[in-house]
Order: structure tokens, then C-alpha cells, then sequence
């Protein structure tokens, strides 16, 4: 114990004193010889075994010198608290982390499940029943609710798993500090910061878990509950409803209240949607009439050949049998459908005659007809598969 004052000084590489110059060189070789065996020691440590290492622990331990060198460990470490006290600051919760668990309660994934996220999947159904039936809306919010159960088993399971990673790992640290604080002093002040520090290194991985459960949740919502995707899902039978009347009244497309009425009420929609189907025909009949009047053709082509089951060959157009016959069987007569054709000019300006329309024309229209019905259905199949896939 009287030696350590000298052995303190000496490490901190000044001479001591009362002692000749020769003796004090030979004390430094000494110490140089010293220090290198004490590095040596240091770098042989990892190639120990674990018997061997515990061996020298246990003879560091049983060492009569171990006191004194634990208080020479205490004096250094106060010196070096005091320079490092004045930078410790308070934690600040991570504003990410709090929007993200924000977001996961609103949405109903995170927190107590007491019917998790009914009032997210209510509300935006709500917002979303402009463009369906209620049946429509109560099958999409079941199927809304089935997918965020699913999103929020994941987000708990993986969850669960993060925080078992992270309990076990910071308490392995803290065990391994506990075990080495039995040889140099490690207070439990400085166990806290590690804590923390482990803490931080493992919030990214919580941000990237929770992050990629709020953009799971936001495409859920998206593909089911998005009002302006189901503005577009009218079925086949309103489209074609809401078609043959615009293309049959091409010279004022713009239905009367009660003609909205009644469209609204054959096609299950409401009249807002009607009004907003029919503004947005017109605009894009304006823009692409050249694609459009292909599709015209398909609506003229089906009105001429109903027309035509009641009138023989056109011939007979001008014999007086002929008007009473096309009154008495069909809905559109060859007159109209001649008038469908002269709108279609008096729109885009461009001269279209109807009587261009020969027999081969027709058919061809309506094999268009049937093979783009075909292909929209087909394509609504492929959709749901996914939708009920993913």
C-alpha cells in the first residue's frame, strides 16, 4: 500500500524523488518491461480458453493486491467523471417514433384490439358509399376489416419478436457489466446510459417496423376504400345504360333532372354520380373522337340491327307498312338511329354518314361489343384475384 502513491506517480511519467539518476533509469526500463508484459497479457486474451480465463479471473479475484488496485481504478474514474459529468442531457422522445404510434392507434393496429380500426374502416367506407350500393360497401368493409386483422397480427408478432431481441441483448449487457464491475467500478448510473444507448441503436429497427405497417395500412385503404377508384367501378349493365343514352341523344347530351332520375335508378347509382358520368363522357367525346366513334358504332350497330329484325332488307323503307311496323317493334327506329348519326356531326363537325353502315360493319361492331364486354369482365376477374390474393 506504500508503494501505490509511488507506482501512481511513476505511471504518470515523472521521477521520483530521493532516488540517484542510475537507479531512476533502471526503475524506467523497468517500468517499460512492465507495461510490454502487461500488453502482451492483453493481447493474448481473446486466444484464452474459457477455463483459462476463468482461472485468471478467479486468481485476480483471490489477489491480495486486488483492493489497491480497485481504489487506484476509483480515483481514475472519478477524475474522469468529473470531465465528462457536464455532458450527460435529457432524452427526448423520437417525433417519428410518436406520429408513427400515433397513426397505428388511430388506424386501430396498435393499442387494446376493441374493434380495432372499425372507426378508421367506418369512416373512410362512408366517404366511399357515393360509389356503391350498401351491399357494395358493407362487403368492402368486412374484407377491409379481415386485411387490417391480418396487418395487425403481423405488426404484433414481429413486435413481440423486437422486443424479446432487445430485452435479451441489453440484458446480457448488463449482466456482463454487473460481472465486471466486481473488478473495476462501473456505477449504476453508467449501466442506465448503456441501457439507453442500446435502446436508440434498437429504435431504427422499431421505426422500420412501424413505418412499414402505416404504408401497409395506407395501401389497404387506398385499394378499398378509396372514393375516387370506386367512382369508376359502375358494373357492365349501368355502363352500357348510361353508353346508349348518350349516344343516342349525341345532339344535347345533358339529361333532365327526371331523365337522371331514372338512369340513377336503373344503374343503382345516385344522381350526383350520374351528373358527374355525364360531364366526364362529354369532355373526353371532345378529346378522342376519333377512339369514341368506334364506340359509337358499337351502340348504332345494336340499333340498327334491333331496327332491322323488323324491317325487310331496307327496300321496303318507303312502302307505307314500313313506319308502322318500325313504331310497333322496336324501342329505336331507323329514323333515330339516322339522327344518332347526324348528332354525331353536329358535335365534332366531321360528316359521318349512317348509311355506311352495311351488314359486315354491324356484325363486326357487335363481335367489338361482345369481345370488349368480355375483356372488362375478365379484367375485373384478375383484379379481385389480387385484391383477394394479397
Amino acid at each position: 500500500m506504500q508503494d501505490q502513491p509511488r507506482l501512481l506517480f511513476s505511471q504518470a511519467g515523472g521521477s521520483v524523488p530521493g532516488l540517484p539518476p542510475h537507479l531512476q533509469d533502471t526503475e524506467a526500463e523497468g517500468r517499460k518491461q512492465d507495461i510490454g508484459d502487461i500488453l502482451q497479457h492483453i493481447m493474448t486474451i481473446t486466444d484464452q480458453s474459457l477455463d483459462e480465463a476463468q482461472a485468471r479471473k478467479h486468481a485476480l479475484n483471490c489477489h491480495r493486491m486486488k483492493p489497491a488496485l480497485f481504489s487506484v481504478l476509483c480515483e481514475i474514474k472519478e477524475k474522469t467523471v468529473l470531465s465528462i459529468r457536464g455532458a450527460e442531457e435529457e432524452e427526448l422522445p423520437d417525433p417519428q417514433l410518436l406520429r408513427l404510434d400515433n397513426m397505428l392507434v388511430a388506424e386501430g393496429v396498435a393499442g387494446p384490439e376493441k374493434g380495432g380500426g372499425s372507426a378508421g374502416a367506418a369512416a373512410a367506407a362512408a366517404a366511399a358509399a357515393v360509389g356503391g350500393t350498401a351491399s357494395d360497401n358493407s362487403t368492402e368493409h368486412s374484407d377491409y376489416r379481415a386485411k387490417l386483422t391480418q396487418i395487425r397480427h403481423i405488426y404484433h408478432t414481429e413486435l413481440e419478436k423486437y422486443e424479446q431481441a432487445c430485452n435479451e441483448f441489453t440484458t446480457h449487457v448488463m449482466n456482463l457489466l454487473r460481472e465486471q464491475s466486481r473488478t473495476r467500478p462501473i456505477s449504476p448510473k453508467e449501466i442506465e446510459r448503456m441501457v439507453s444507448i442500446i435502446h436508440r441503436k434498437f429504435s431504427s429497427i422499431q421505426i422500420q417496423l412501424k413505418q412499414s405497417t402505416c404504408e401497409a395500412v395506407m395501401i389497404l385503404r387506398s385499394r378499398f376504400l378509396d372514393a375516387r377508384r370506386k367512382r369508376r367501378n359502375f358494373s357492365k349493365q349501368a355502363t352500357e345504360i348510361l353508353n346508349e343514352y348518350f349516344y343516342s341523344h349525341l345532339s344535347n347530351p345533358y339529361p333532365s333532372e327526371e331523365a337522371k332520375e331514372e338512369l340513377a335508378k336503373k344503374c343503382s347509382i345516385t344522381v350526383a354520380q350520374v351528373s358527374n358520368w355525364f360531364g366526364n363522357k362529354r369532355i373526353r367525346y371532345k378529346k378522342n373522337i376519333g377512339k369514341l366513334q368506334e364506340e359509337a358504332n358499337v351502340y348504332a350497330a345494336k340499333t340498327a340491327v334491333t331496327a332491322k329484325n323488323s324491317v325487310a332488307h331496307g327496300s321496303q323503307a318507303n312502302s307505307p307498312s314500313t313506319p308502322n311496323s318500325a313504331g310497333s317493334s322496336a324501342s329505336y327506329s331507323v329514323p333515330h338511329t339516322g339522327d344518332l348519326y347526324t348528332n354525331m356531326q353536329s358535335i365534332n363537325g366531321d360528316s359521318y354518314q349512317g348509311s355506311q353502315v352495311t351488314d359486315n360493319t354491324q356484325s363486326q361492331a357487335v363481335h367489338r361489343q361482345s369481345l370488349l364486354g368480355g375483356g372488362l369482365c375478365a379484367h375485373r376477374g384478375q383484379l379481385q384475384n389480387v385484391l383477394d390474393t394479397e
